[in-house]
């Protein structure tokens, strides 16, 4: 289920958790309280250090551990692209239905973004994408904006033919809001088939990327060393070419001795690995793990 503290309340939120543990716990043949010695959680919407430590306090209060750590999502597709046994350095840019990024270094030493919104400076995710294709489509349509292929593909997905049809559905709620993330995949689709508008979109969340990396290698004194930079999320790890294309080619021009890779292993990977740093765990414990998801 969703993992949502910000809209339904923080207890409503780790009970979606709850379930998930005591499912995680009948099958492992292990007791509801004092599971393990840490739990280390990295959960969505736990943008800022004040979430993260709210959040810890209430996984805490349920009993699964001794000790609990609780990171943004963000962290877990960093440590979960490094491989077996690396030290904890380099920076993870995230995009799914949000955008965000965090880096690590081996001491500590953390970047990251408040990733909350426009309010906090953010731009493109699955969800910002589908909002931006729409704005261009719907001007297109009615004349205020430049000629797209977005007004003609993105009604096309929900079986109607113009952008006004399409605009009354989603008002009138004949079409869930929550589908609005369909439309992410077809802006792709129509930047792949050669329109500018779209490919402008999607060039400009290449820049976004490339952008926030950066800024966080900079941050921890990275941009003059070799370290990695990784890609997750369903936009990123959806290996869209020309998406691809243009973040090698800046991040080349900007931090030429980055290291680009992409995350397709689940994010609990990287809070495992997190929980095993925590505990001094050996490196063999680490690669068993890293071969479970393999």
């Amino acid at each position: 289920g969703g993992f949502q503290p910000p809209i339904v309340g923080i207890e409503q939120a780790v009970d979606v958790v709850a379930a998930a543990v005591a499912e995680a716990a009948a099958a492992a043949g292990l007791p509801a309280k004092n599971l393990v010695s840490h739990v280390s959680a990295c959960l969505a919407n736990a943008d800022l250090p004040v979430e993260e430590r709210e959040l810890a306090q209430a996984v805490q209060a349920r009993g699964w551990g001794l000790t609990t750590e609780v990171r943004n999502d963000t962290f877990a597709i960093l440590r979960a692209g490094l491989p077996s046994g690396a030290e904890p350095l380099g920076v993870a840019v995230v995009c799914g239905a949000g955008i965000n990024c965090v880096g690590m270094r081996p001491d500590g030493r953390t970047a990251r973004f408040p990733a909350i919104g426009r309010i906090s400076g953010d731009w493109g995710g699955g969800s910002g994408l589908a909002e931006e294709a729409l704005w261009f489509a719907a001007r297109a349509e009615d004349g205020r904006g430049e000629p797209t292929e977005l007004m003609r593909t993105l009604p096309a997905h929900f079986g109607l033919t113009t952008m006004y049809e399409l605009i009354e559905a989603l008002h009138l709620k004949h079409i869930p809001a929550l589908r609005k993330h369909e439309l992410t995949p077809v802006l792709f689709a129509t930047s792949a088939a050669g329109d500018p508008v779209a490919r402008a979109v999607v060039d400009r969340l290449a820049e976004e990327v490339v952008a926030m990396s950066t800024v966080a290698l900079g941050r921890l004194d990275l941009l003059d060393e070799e370290a990695p930079v990784l890609l997750g999320g369903g936009v990123l790890a959806a290996r869209h070419p020309r998406l691809d294309d243009r973040i090698a080619e800046l991040l080349a021009a900007k931090a030429p001795k980055a290291v680009i890779g992409v995350v397709t292993a689940p994010p609990v990977l990287g809070a495992g690995l997190l929980g095993l740093d925590h505990i001094g765990a050996s490196a063999a414990e680490h690669v068993r793990l890293h071969t479970h998801y393999a």
